[in-house]
């Protein structure tokens, strides 16, 4: 009764702060309707014989346009406007409660909400009308799951995991002014019809795109404890695609990716349409590049494709929840206060950093990281984590879910709208302590390559992405998927361009075998897919030099090459 006291009276000194802020109830009205109408919830159930004792309701306003065009001609410009609400109802206490895993049901839902459409315009009753509905929904699985959950804990035999369901935690309350959307969408056509014309002209190219997406994104944040936090961040992306396919059959992608909160921290249209041409030139010369053969031997990564190999083969094996998953292979779990990397890398991840230098001795800029934020998903403040610290592993990145020794969250509660919240990773930055010109780092892939007999090493550039597996049930192992790598002849011949390979491993073996760093930094900034969707996440690695790592041959598409040439003919001056 404590807990239910506590929150209704939280919930009402929250709605008399909002009215007496005439500033914020202004332009507040979705978070009035939210706190007005979680406060009937949480009193009207109280007398229920399983009354929520906490609620939380999470509003994702999107604001955007997007334009998207090919060989020269528009594809698509249009605007978009959706509200999405996302509940997190629970059910029991703080120890136990329905989001508690059933185990031995690997597809039992965690009971967790998932988003539904909300009215837009600023008819509150409406709002209030649509989360009524969706809390009813929610409300109802939580209590039936919670008997489940109930059920579950008396057949199965005494848990690994001792911690509770849910941490205690101060609220926050924060508000930023709601911007508006910035966006001439005739000024970007003429942008786009003139960069997706360069790949006019090249028959070769099966596809051809340049898209741009510009957003405001509006978050509103309300829960039982007392929270209410307003955020509204502007970001805009901008996308340029293209493939050709090898006689062979092999598909072949490039794409150059952009990213800023202000449309003017956006490279100029005179540097985006020389990176494009340069990505032509590249898919040509990849169609005849010789296929690469299975391989384990000393390799490059690039600052990006290092980042990349950070995020799959650490990252997602680190994020909390996968700790007290029985079905997770739980790789780090014993591993808190041990080495698990070289003395001379830290790892860090900073979701409060909204801009990093790159550096790589031609373009040394600031760039914007997309994995910012200033509060996660469950209105924790956002927090740099250091989960290595001279090649130590230190901590987990923490939700609001418990493990043992590990009792609050962190900051790194996150999920796309319309899914539920788990711990994931923000802006990984890896640094390190023993840093190289790169020109050095080369030469030091060259004497290790003589050292183990090897004729060449390979240089990773350029990678799509890739993807981890972390159950028990399965090997677990990652593949990162390179789109640009080299052969470095340990004879000093010149580089050669190959194709058709993708990185694979497992962790713990693979960071044994870095032994050295270059003085660059590379950055990737992306989305990463994961149980609670896809949130924007960067990348941030010096390259590094690795003894051994193995590649296997890429999947590749058996159908032959397009019977008739591409009417893509006519060059453009």
């Amino acid at each position: 009764m404590i807990h239910r006291s506590a929150s209704r009276i939280t919930a009402l000194l929250f709605l008399s702060f909002l009215y007496s802020n005439p500033s914020f109830a202004a332009d507040g009205l979705v978070l009035q309707a939210m706190a007005e109408e979680m406060e009937r919830t949480m009193a009207d159930t109280r007398n229920e014989e399983q009354p929520p004792y906490f609620l939380s309701y999470s509003v994702t306003e999107i604001l955007a346009e997007t334009v998207s065009a090919s060989f020269g001609q528009i594809m698509q410009a249009e605007p978009d406007h959706t509200r999405i609400l996302d509940i997190e109802l629970r059910v029991g206490d703080y120890d136990l409660d329905n989001t508690r895993q059933i185990r031995g049901s690997s597809w039992e839902s965690s009971g967790l909400a998932r988003g539904s459409q909300l009215p837009l315009g600023q008819d509150k009753a409406a709002i209030r009308a649509g989360i009524w509905k969706a809390t009813d929904r929610q409300y109802k699985a939580a209590v039936e799951r919670y008997l489940k959950v109930l059920t579950n804990r008396a057949v199965k035999v005494e848990e690994e995991d001792s911690s509770g369901d849910f941490s205690r935690e101060e609220h926050s309350v924060y508000k930023e002014d709601l911007q508006k959307l910035q966006f001439d969408r005739e000024e970007w056509k003429g942008k786009l019809r003139r960069l997706s014309a360069l790949y006019d002209g090249h028959p070769q190219l099966y596809s051809g795109t340049v898209y741009v997406r510009a957003e405001v994104l509006n978050k509103y944040f309300v829960n039982s404890e007392g929270a209410r936090i307003q955020t509204s961040e502007p970001v805009i992306r901008l996308f340029a695609i293209a493939n050709t396919k090898a006689d062979d059959g092999m598909t072949l992608p490039l794409f150059r990716s952009y990213f800023a909160f202000k449309e003017e921290n956006l490279p100029s249209e005179e540097q985006i349409a020389q990176d494009i041409r340069e990505m032509i030139d590249l898919l040509e010369q990849l169609r005849t590049a010789p296929l690469m053969e299975t391989y384990s031997g000393p390799a490059i990564l690039s600052g990006e494709a290092s980042g990349v190999f950070f995020h799959e083969i650490f990252g997602h094996r680190i994020e909390g929840h996968r700790q007290k998953d029985v079905n997770s292979s739980q790789t780090f779990k014993n591993l808190v206060g041990e080495e698990v990397l070289p003395d001379f890398i830290d790892v860090e991840f900073d979701p409060t950093r909204r801009v990093l230098r790159e550096r790589d001795g031609e373009r040394d800029r600031e760039r914007d990281l997309v994995g910012f934020y200033r509060y996660d998903d469950q209105g924790m403040k956002a927090r740099a984590v250091k989960t290595v610290e001279k090649g130590v592993f230190k901590r987990f990145l923490m939700s609001r879910s418990p493990i043992d020794d590990f009792a609050n969250s962190n900051g790194h509660g996150r999920k796309q709208p319309g899914f539920g919240v788990v711990s994931r990773q923000s802006n990984l930055i890896v640094r390190s302590g023993k840093q190289v010109p790169f020109a050095e780092l080369r030469e030091m892939l060259r004497d290790e390559c003589r050292t183990q007999n090897k004729e060449f090493g390979l240089y990773f550039v350029e990678i799509q992405g890739g993807f981890t597996f972390t159950q028990r049930t399965i090997p677990n192992a990652f593949n990162v998927q390179p789109l640009v790598v080299y052969k470095i002849f340990a004879d000093g011949r010149p580089d050669e361009l190959v194709r058709g390979v993708d990185l694979i491993g497992t962790p713990l073996t693979t960071f044994k075998n870095i032994i050295g760093t270059a003085d660059d930094l590379g950055i990737f900034n992306g989305m990463c897919g994961a149980e609670s969707g896809a949130v924007p996440v960067s990348a941030s690695s010096p390259s590094i030099l690795v003894s051994d790592i193995e590649v296997q041959k890429k999947a590749k598409s058996q159908a032959k090459l397009p019977i008739l040439p591409s009417p893509v003919q006519k060059g453009i001056e």
